[in-house]
């Protein structure tokens, strides 16, 4: 299997062991605490308004789209999805702390830019081929990863899906946030 599919494929599971590093570490300092709050806040409210746009298709282990979504946040990065997740796992190094927090952040972004980069490239192969010029024509107009200031007009006029729907949708990562912080508080207050 080819690296971009096994990351692409498994995306759920790779970040398994910067999550168990994070939690082994785990020393928190109340400087980081408010902040690692915020980013993993603005990290899933990322998430949650592209799953809004992308629906269900987002956790699929089959790359490609029935359609090109160019709608809300999509608008801005072609990859918000991943961008929050970025933000989250930041969030959490900070909530966590460790012995060298700056050191922590930068090999857990490190490990998101390389999957990421592995995981794009293999998408927009794909997506080309799927919607040739209208992917081009997105791709001139929206970056990958650093979001637009203004967003980029487009003919996408869908509609988000409902709470109730997105919640549902979003709810395997809620459940993992879930428990990586409730192992870090075990792991903190109940020290091996």
């Amino acid at each position: 299997m080819e690296i971009r599919n096994f990351f692409f494929k498994n995306r759920s599971f790779t970040p398994i062991p910067i999550a168990l590093t994070i939690i082994y570490f785990a020393q928190p300092e109340n400087d980081h605490v408010l902040l690692g709050a915020l980013f993993l806040l603005i990290g899933e409210l990322t998430r949650m308004w592209s799953v809004s746009y992308a629906g269900g298709e987002t956790r699929t282990t089959k790359v490609g789209a029935p359609s090109l979504c160019t709608a809300g946040p999509y608008g801005y990065v072609r990859n918000p999805i991943y961008v929050g997740n970025m933000l989250m796992y930041i969030g959490i190094v900070l909530l966590a702390g460790s012995p060298n927090p700056l050191l922590m952040a930068l090999t857990t972004l490190a490990f998101f830019v390389i999957q990421y980069s592995l995981i794009v490239s293999l998408e927009e192969e794909k997506l080309s081929d799927l919607f040739g010029d209208e992917y081009s024509e997105y791709q001139k107009n929206v970056r990958a990863i650093l979001p637009r200031f203004t967003r980029w007009k487009t003919n996408d006029n869908r509609k988000p899906l409902s709470f109730m729907k997105l919640i549902k949708t979003e709810k395997r990562t809620l459940q993992n946030v879930a428990f990586i912080l409730t192992l870090i508080y075990i792991r903190i207050n109940y020290p091996f």
